[in-house]
């Protein structure tokens, strides 16, 4: 009887792409791995940080439609924070940083992201802002009770302001800007072409009046003077030129308008640019009070009667036609006054009302009948 021999089983190696897909596998687990130790030593000791309130000064702009994580990037360009996830971790729980308006900010060098977001949100940290009301002059004006109201001049050079946080504010003086409106020329600040012969023919110290729209402005706080001027007015003619000014006729328009803007409340613009258009088809003067006040840098309802008796350019008591500059700020109130005044008889008018509101007449008799009533009433 033969013994038989079995055969021992034949154990088959594995392929190449066995191996392959193994260290695949051990690769992914150990990347999958070594991200949650990242993940976990993140959590437990926080993103990358300065510590601190930071040193300096840096201006950063916060831009329309910026994001948080946008901020962030900005940031650390500016070397202001050390990382975009310790702003963004820090913001998440400061509630006002979702209401923070685009513009200049004045933070430090190095700050951690807790006080950038802080800072942030603290309103003495913006720069470059101011708000022109309409009616508003290039110089501070007083009040017949001493009181000072800031020009243009005044608050853009406020607006340049920088070191308040720290009580040492550097800004760009009035008579920095002053000079400046002084020198320049007309086309290198932005003002509009259709002002370039206005603005060439005023005095030196008057030749931007007028010409800074009401609304607020958010300007470059770091610029030099001339530079400063042409954000402001870059801002100014477009508003401008929304309100329809353009062409020969628009210096004009503005200088009439601005008188207006002074003369009357918005409801009576229109006829009040009416009387001033029907005094001037007969060459009659104005004889307006705030463009006697204009120069003195008066704000006030009525004018003394030696100032009535000062001559100048700006008296329309004692000269026939408009003013030769704007005086005053102009509203798109007053703006559209002045374009389109609708039909009408009237050549004086008065302020009757203690609100403020003005009575219309057509012949002198009239008018001192309305005076008459105006001053029973209180109203001057």
């Amino acid at each position: 009887m033969s013994a038989s021999v079995t055969a021992p089983p034949v154990r088959h190696r594995p392929t190449p792409v066995h191996f392959r897909r193994r260290r695949l596998a051990l690769l992914a687990s150990a990347l999958l791995a070594g991200a949650v130790l990242v993940a976990a030593a993140l959590f437990l000791i926080g993103p990358d940080d300065y510590a601190g309130g930071g040193t300096g000064s840096v201006v950063v702009q916060v831009k329309s439609g910026d994001s948080t994580s946008a901020i962030g990037e900005s940031l650390v360009a500016l070397d202001v924070i050390k990382s975009r996830a310790a702003f963004v971790s820090a913001a998440a729980d400061e509630p006002g940083i979702a209401r923070i308006q685009p513009g200049y900010y004045e933070l430090r060098s190095q700050m951690s992201g807790d006080a950038a977001a802080e800072a942030l949100v603290d309103p003495e940290r913006r720069v470059g802002f101011m708000d022109v009301k309409g009616g508003v002059q290039l110089d501070d004006t007083r009040a017949p009770d001493g009181t000072v109201s800031p020009g243009v001049l005044s608050q853009i050079s406020q607006a340049t302001c920088l070191g308040e946080a720290d009580g040492e504010a550097r800004c760009t003086g009035v008579e920095d800007l002053r000079a400046a409106m002084a020198e320049a020329d007309p086309a290198a600040i932005g003002v509009p072409e259709w002002a370039h012969a206005g603005y060439r023919a005023a005095a030196p110290e008057r030749r931007m009046e007028g010409l800074v729209a009401p609304g607020p402005y958010d300007i470059d706080p770091r610029g030099n003077p001339e530079e400063v001027l042409r954000d402001v007015l870059a801002i100014s003619a477009e508003r401008l030129a929304d309100a329809g000014l353009s062409g020969d006729d628009a210096y004009r328009t503005l200088i009439l308008a601005s008188v207006v803007e002074k003369e009357a409340l918005a409801q009576d613009m229109p006829k009040v640019a009416r009387v001033i258009e029907n005094r001037l088809a007969v060459n009659q003067r104005l004889e307006m009070d705030s463009t006697v006040n204009y120069p003195l840098d008066v704000q006030a309802l009525r004018t003394t009667a030696e100032a009535r008796r000062t001559p100048g350019p700006y008296n329309t008591y004692m000269n026939t036609g408009l003013p030769p500059t704007p005086v005053a700020s102009v509203s798109t109130a007053a703006l559209q006054a002045a374009e389109n005044p609708p039909p009408g008889p009237w050549l004086f008018f008065v302020r009757c009302t203690t609100e403020g509101a003005s009575c219309f007449a057509v012949t002198y008799d009239e008018h001192r009948g309305n005076v008459a009533r105006a001053q029973a009433a209180g109203a001057f």
